[in-house]
C-alpha cells in the first residue's frame, strides 16, 4: 500500500521562508542562478540561519514526538530553488533536527502545483505569484515577509498562531460592504446578520486542522490560537457567532477597532500572524514573524522592498 499524507497538517514551506538565504538571493537578483547554485554549494557545509517560519515548523514538528510512526505533522520543502541548491536546505534542516525528509525543488518554475498532491493545509513562501496561485487552488497561503522580527523564543512548548479575521479565516464578504459604503453601513450589516454565520475565508481549513491537531493531542505540545481584528462592538458577535457555529474555539480574541495591530501581536508573540492587508503586515513584521493574505478586496499587491 502507499505511503500517504492524508489526514496529517500538512506545511509545505519554501527555503527562503524556513531559511535566512537572504545574502544568497542578492546574489541571484545580481547575477544568475549560476552564480546562486555555486555560492549555496560553496556552503554546503555551513548551515543557513533559521528564517522567518522557523519556529513556526521547529514546533510544529514538535508534535511527531508520540511514539510509533503515526506522525500528524509533515513539513516538505517546495522551492524554486535548483536541486544542488536543495542539499543545502535539506542539510541545514538536518543540522536543527529538524525532521524533515521530503521536497520538490523546480528551478525557477511556479512550484504551488505540487501542493494539490501533498494536501497541504499551509504554503508559506516569498514569492507573491505563487502564493496567489495556492490561495486560487483553494490552499490557506502566505506571503512571508522575510524582514519580520523572529519569533520569541519565551513559549517553547505551545505553538502560538494569530490570525485576521474578515478575508482570512471569514470571507470578505463584510469588508466589501466596509470599502464600498464605511464603517457605519458595515455596523449595521453586521447587526443584521449577527445570526447568518460569515462564510469561510481561506485560512478556516487550516484553523480546522490545528484544532484537529490540538485535540489529538501531545503531553509535550500545544496550540494557542488568537483572532485579531480590526472589528470592534457591535460587529464582534457575528465573528464570535461564525467560530460558535463552525464548533471552533480561539484562545483568545482582540478586537481593535482600527488600532494598530503591531504592539498587540508583540504582547501575545505569535510564531506567525496572518492577515490580508500589507499595512497590517508592516506594523506587525516590526514585532512578529508575518505573512500577507493575497486574497479578498483589500489585497494591495506586492510586500515592499
Amino acid at each position: 500500500m502507499a505511503l500517504t499524507l492524508d489526514g496529517k497538517l500538512v506545511v509545505a514551506i519554501s527555503s527562503r521562508a524556513l531559511f535566512d538565504f537572504e545574502e544568497e538571493n542578492r546574489v541571484f537578483e545580481q547575477a544568475d542562478d549560476r552564480a546562486y547554485m555555486a555560492l549555496q554549494l560553496q556552503r554546503l557545509d555551513t548551515p543557513a540561519k533559521p528564517g522567518v517560519a522557523f519556529s513556526l515548523v521547529k514546533k510544529l514538528l514538535a508534535f511527531n514526538t508520540r511514539q510509533g510512526d503515526n506522525h500528524p505533522v509533515e513539513v516538505v520543502i517546495l522551492s524554486r530553488n535548483d536541486p544542488v541548491s536543495g542539499m543545502r536546505v535539506f542539510r541545514s534542516a538536518q543540522h536543527y533536527g529538524l525532521p524533515i525528509e521530503r521536497g520538490s525543488f523546480t528551478r525557477g518554475e511556479p512550484p504551488w502545483r505540487y501542493l494539490k498532491p501533498l494536501h497541504a493545509n499551509l504554503f508559506l513562501s516569498t514569492h507573491l505569484s505563487d502564493v496567489r496561485a495556492a490561495l486560487s487552488a483553494g490552499v490557506p497561503a502566505a506571503q512571508v515577509y522575510p524582514q519580520s522580527v523572529h519569533a520569541s523564543d519565551a513559549h517553547p512548548q505551545e505553538v502560538r498562531i494569530a490570525f485576521d479575521g474578515d478575508a482570512v479565516l471569514f470571507s470578505d464578504e463584510a469588508e466589501q460592504v466596509f470599502q464600498a459604503q464605511g464603517l457605519q453601513a458595515f455596523q449595521q450589516h453586521e447587526v443584521d446578520k449577527v445570526g447568518q454565520p460569515l462564510p469561510d475565508g481561506p485560512f478556516k481549513p487550516l484553523l480546522v486542522a490545528l484544532q484537529r491537531l490540538q485535540q489529538s493531542g501531545t503531553p509535550a505540545m500545544r496550540i494557542r490560537t488568537a483572532l485579531v481584528t480590526a472589528r470592534s462592538a457591535p460587529a464582534h458577535e457575528r465573528a464570535i457567532r461564525t467560530l460558535m457555529n463552525w464548533n471552533i474555539e480561539v484562545d483568545e480574541a482582540m478586537f481593535l477597532g482600527g488600532l494598530a495591530k503591531g504592539e498587540f501581536l508583540r504582547e501575545f508573540e505569535p510564531d506567525f500572524f496572518f492577515d490580508d492587508q500589507t499595512g497590517h503586515i508592516e506594523s506587525a513584521a516590526q514585532h512578529v514573524p508575518s505573512g500577507h493574505v493575497a486574497t479578498g478586496v483589500r489585497d494591495e499587491g506586492a510586500m515592499p522592498h
